[in-house]
């Protein structure tokens, strides 16, 4: 089972009085070669294990485009042809298609809108992917390709974050490289490689996780709003940062002087919520679009589950849904597992972050997109990681076991299944 890790290490900075950073004397201010020459040397300041991570990452993205090209060749649209499908096809699968409509169309292009009978409630989907589609757009002519390269830049920034979040919880040189390993490895890995908001979430809302630890909350409190513009989980992190500002609160001095920070990440949800009624005259269009479109009508958990159960097992659905509603079934589980751990070891701002989205995923008709959910648990990567360092077989159990999954639902997605 995955154990959370225990509580970061943090060391204070050296007291030197005649150091540099401390002094009171003014410092010259650098010169624009100066500042251009600090900027050139930044890729130098990644340590050797920011490297290492690196290169996981770029070997994974290599294993995905090989992926990407077996499934072209070996499972075009049509079994008859003799010529594969176009290169970037397998990526642009599902949810894609709404951020392209987005980004191309705009939420309400025209007269459309929920009142049509075809409409794709497209408001469900947050504005912050989107928009930077849109303005990458301008530079690159290929919307997929541009898609794709927001989550290639994005997904390293991730990696980068959580790799340094682990070093504050895990002793020796190994247990930033198996945390990374064991993300980019994982189940629903694939999502980080197309054009999706998983990659950009991350590269928003685990430096401002980052940045909480080091009780930098200004930092913190942008991050996580930007984090919040992608997706409706920023409020959860925003709400994890609370629990930790206040538990940390007795011990900083001018601690609460930041407190107004905690607000900023509600601000994009409240805008956007603002401009779709500015649109619907409906306060609560994106709950109705979840509803409408993805069967988010509210239940109770055991309700979500006898309703999964019975998609997954009672041969009501096609092979295919029914093995994604098993998915379901196992990523809620292992949820509860890693709440209950992290409530075990009293990790209240993490077990709050795990809390909250159980229960936003499993209070609907029937769970849905909870294995794809298990890419935001930062504690999950940490925790396994820590515990295979306690007993090193954890890591060979894991790899066996999870490259399968991880082939068939890179292999799902690519060829245009469900794949959660």
């Amino acid at each position: 089972m995955p154990v959370a890790p225990p509580e970061p290490r943090h060391t204070a900075p050296s007291s030197a009085p005649h150091h540099p950073a401390w002094s009171s004397a003014p410092r010259k201010r650098p010169s624009p070669r100066e500042r251009v020459m600090r900027f050139a040397r930044l890729p130098s300041r990644l340590s050797p294990g920011d490297r290492e991570v690196l290169w996981l990452y770029l070997l994974t993205r290599i294993s995905i485009w090989i992926t990407a090209y077996g499934v072209r060749w070996l499972f075009p649209p049509d079994s008859g042809a003799h010529q594969p499908s176009a290169v970037l096809e397998p990526f642009e699968r599902w949810d894609w298609g709404h951020y392209l409509h987005i980004a191309r169309d705009g939420y309400f292009p025209g007269e459309s809108g929920p009142w049509d009978k075809k409409w794709d409630s497209r408001e469900a989907f947050f504005p912050g992917f989107p928009m930077l589609l849109r303005a990458l757009h301008t530079v690159i002519p290929s919307w997929t390709a541009a898609g794709l390269l927001i989550s290639f830049v994005a997904g390293a920034v991730g990696v980068l974050a959580l790799a340094r979040i682990a070093r504050l919880y895990l002793p020796g040189p190994d247990g930033d490289r198996r945390t990374v390993l064991f993300f980019l490895l994982s189940p629903c890995a694939i999502f980080l490689a197309v054009g999706y908001t998983e990659a950009l979430f991350l590269a928003f809302a685990l430096p401002g996780w980052l940045a909480a630890q080091r009780q930098r909350w200004a930092a913190a409190a942008v991050l996580t709003a930007l984090s919040t513009t992608v997706r409706i989980s920023g409020l959860f992190v925003a709400a994890a940062i609370a629990v930790h500002f206040v538990l940390t609160a007795a011990r900083a001095r001018g601690h609460w002087r930041s407190l107004p920070w905690l607000a900023l990440p509600a601000l994009p949800a409240a805008l956007f919520t603002w401009y779709l009624h500015a649109h619907t005259d409906d306060w609560m269009a994106w709950k109705h679009a979840q509803e409408r479109g993805w069967f988010r009508t509210f239940h109770t958990p055991w309700e979500g589950w006898s309703h999964t159960w019975n998609a997954a097992f009672d041969e009501t659905q096609t092979t295919g849904y029914a093995a994604m509603f098993q998915a379901e079934l196992v990523a809620m589980v292992l949820g509860l597992v890693v709440l209950g751990v992290l409530l075990w070891r009293r990790r209240w701002a993490e077990a709050g972050y795990i809390a909250i989205t159980l229960w936003a995923l499993g209070t609907s008709y029937w769970f849905m997109s909870i294995p794809r959910s298990t890419l935001l648990w930062w504690p999950l990567w940490i925790g396994l990681a820590g515990w295979s360092l306690r007993r090193p077989r954890v890591k060979t159990v894991y790899l066996y076991l999870v490259a399968p999954v991880s082939t068939v639902f890179s292999l799902a997605f690519l060829s245009g299944r469900w794949a959660g």
